[in-house]
């Protein structure tokens, strides 16, 4: 009977397993879903029987008085809690399962920012998506640049909370290659709704072959295309609008090349140092009118990211008038005329 609750893949309100994890979930899951039906359908039907039998039939009948009956109390009373033991070691045995990766897990590093998830690797590459190569177990180490988020991916059975100023760790072991949505599971703002990301499942050569990929992503890309990417990968439009609307953040239409007024007080040039600043760090010039809100992406984002970053500004603002830089600094060099 357990075998056939835990088949993962026959659900009726979860999307179908695609972790070592869901077996156990949906096992539990049903178990407790099948046993909460027949009790209802069972007490409401000894209740809809009852009151039908033992009904007043006159004025004139007086109902007997109440009666013990220990076989009655203990029939009550020991399956419920037999039921209840059996759902807390089954389920006690599944969280201490998801709790402890096993040894020699693959690390990914999660960020978590409004409104964006940032994945980090120990070769070195960065994704705005989790890639992972399928059959592996994979530990999640997650924190948050600003407020609560949860991590959260329905066919995996996964969900763990990224503090700000602390680390929780997850761990999962995807099982079917495919594409699964990634969601944030914690109201976090007003675009809470959209932060949503994938997590991308891959075969262990073609995760090898996209690692290597991905350490270098940015070559062979136009400048302005890379920061065109950064904008839409890094969560750069939830708060910066291109149609000169301000949002969470200034409107990034016009701006470089204009001065920006500051909440001390002081003015500045938007030009290439400061665009690097405010990407890096972004606390120490707060535009006026605006609060303080974005996160850092110190130690996240790579210089070619960030030029591109500012070359697609120059490139939609017209207090630019000069050409638009076509090569990045760490691009490969042209060899030298023999």
């Amino acid at each position: 009977m357990l075998a056939i609750l835990a088949q993962t893949d026959k659900t009726l309100f979860l999307p179908p397993g695609r972790s070592t994890f869901a077996g156990t979930h949906d096992g539990l899951y049903n178990f407790v879903l099948w046993m909460s039906v027949f009790w209802l359908v069972l007490i409401a039907g000894l209740l809809v029987y009852f009151v039908i039998k033992y009904r007043r039939k006159s004025p004139h009948d007086v109902p007997e008085g109440p009666t013990h009956s220990t076989a009655i109390e203990l029939g009550w009373t020991l399956p419920p809690l037999i039921l209840v033991m059996i759902i807390f070691v089954w389920g006690f045995r599944g969280f201490r399962d998801m709790n402890q990766a096993p040894n020699g897990a693959y690390q990914v590093i999660v960020n978590a920012s409004k409104w964006n998830w940032s994945f980090t690797y120990g070769e070195g590459a960065n994704a705005s998506q989790l890639h992972v190569p399928v059959d592996t177990p994979i530990s999640l180490v997650l924190t948050s640049s600003d407020v609560i988020h949860s991590f959260f991916v329905p066919e995996f059975r996964v969900k763990k909370d990224a503090v700000p100023g602390r680390y929780n760790k997850a761990w999962f072991q995807a099982t079917q290659v495919g594409e699964y949505n990634l969601f944030c599971t914690e109201y976090c703002g007003k675009s809470h709704s959209q932060m949503i990301s994938k997590v991308v499942v891959h075969t262990k050569e073609d995760y090898a072959v996209w690692l290597e990929k991905q350490m270098r992503w940015w070559e062979g890309e136009k400048p302005a295309d890379v920061g065109m990417k950064v904008y839409t990968q890094r969560g750069c439009k939830q708060c910066h609008s291109l149609d000169g609307v301000d949002g969470d953040g200034p409107s990034w239409k016009d701006l470089f090349g204009s001065t920006r007024s500051f909440a001390d007080g002081t003015t500045r040039v938007a030009d290439e140092d400061y665009i690097r600043e405010s990407i890096l760090n972004p606390g120490s010039q707060v535009v006026a009118g605006f609060d303080n809100v974005m996160p850092t992406f110190q130690g996240q984002i790579k210089d070619p990211e960030v030029t591109g970053v500012i070359e697609y500004l120059k490139s939609i603002s017209t207090h630019y008038e000069g050409a638009v830089l076509e090569v990045m600094p760490g691009a490969a060099e042209a060899p030298p005329a023999e």
